[in-house]
């Protein structure tokens, strides 16, 4: 059992390190599930063989000890009490190969279960949803709120509470589900999206935007124009680059493309059934769906709502829309 573990630990060591120097793409998901299956059968075997067999290990030892105390007790001999704390110590301690897989059982299945069906951490990488979100934003996202799903296979299992226009959703990118992203929902199955000269229309309604302060991005130290949009229940804040293009350039081949017309001005779509449109905050620097597409309901993570710490600022801990 000790080589059979240590060779399991060392595929687990070594897909981390492969993951962490790039040499190919990690499943955190599916490596929190190996860990806690790998781990649960080793707590088994522990709980059920392992210790009752380090206990009767211990039990043969007092015994041995009590019938050894009985024979020279019978003989005649005067003889002192052996303490026998350490080597029964000895006895009843978990080995090495024991302590790594089914010690770390319950810590595992514990971030497994919370992290698959509740809450999830997340650190923004890129700028696309400023003003909202910063680079370097630690934020939680609610698993459960638009359904709870199997966790790896994402499969739902209870429908809750569909996406809203407006809301700030975690995702897997529709070219390289692998790959998490995260936007700002703004039209849902059914809607006509445009956006035509940095102007966001849904079903022919513009959306009221107004100006607000401008904002200072301290990574190019420079001001952006700022506006304040209402997108669903609540106002949130989005950027404009005065100096890029309003046309859509270098759009993909993305699954129900022809719902999609795009000119100088910009794109108009339809989105279709059991999809979702997405678009940053950060509106002139943002991969979003008008250059990939509709992002499906299959692919759908959670509703972030808290950023839980910045470690360059501290005062962005709270939630936000």
């Amino acid at each position: 059992m000790p080589v059979l573990t240590a060779f399991i630990l060392a595929a687990f060591v070594g897909y981390i390190g492969s993951w962490y120097l790039g040499f190919q793409e990690g499943n955190f998901a599916l490596l929190l599930f190996l860990a806690s299956a790998v781990t649960g059968l080793y707590w088994l075997a522990e709980r059920f063989y392992f210790l009752p067999q380090r206990q009767r290990a211990v039990a043969a030892l007092d015994a041995q000890a009590t019938q050894r105390a009985a024979e020279l007790t019978q003989m005649g001999i005067a003889h002192t009490e052996t303490d026998l704390t350490e080597a029964k110590h000895r006895l009843i301690m978990q080995p090495w190969w024991l302590d790594w897989t089914a010690g770390l059982f319950p810590v595992i299945v514990t971030v497994f279960l919370l992290r698959s069906f509740l809450f999830e951490p997340f650190k923004i990488p890129s700028g696309s949803m400023i003003p909202t979100l910063l680079v370097g934003d630690l934020i939680l996202v609610n698993k459960f709120t638009y359904g709870v799903r199997l966790p790896v296979i994402n499969k739902k299992l209870t429908d809750g509470t569909p996406p809203q226009r407006g809301d700030v959703m975690v995702f897997r990118y529709p070219p390289k589900p692998s790959l998490d992203y995260i936007k700002r929902v703004v039209g849902v199955p059914g809607d006509e999206v445009a956006y035509l000269n940095k102007k966001l229309t849904i079903n022919g309604q513009p959306l009221v935007t107004g100006a607000v302060p401008d904002y200072f991005e301290q990574d190019v130290m420079r001001y952006f124009p700022q506006f304040e949009e209402t997108l669903g229940r609540k106002p949130h804040r989005l950027l404009n680059d005065p100096d890029r293009p309003s046309m859509v350039q270098g759009a993909s081949d993305f699954p129900f493309r022809d719902n999609c017309r795009y000119s100088v001005e910009g794109v108009v779509c339809k989105v279709p059934a059991g999809h979702y449109f997405m678009m940053g905050d950060n509106r002139d620097n943002s991969l979003d769906s008008r250059y990939w597409g509709f992002v499906p309901d299959e692919n759908i993570v959670g509703k972030a709502f808290l950023v839980w710490m910045n470690f360059t600022s501290p005062q962005r801990i709270g939630s936000f829309d």
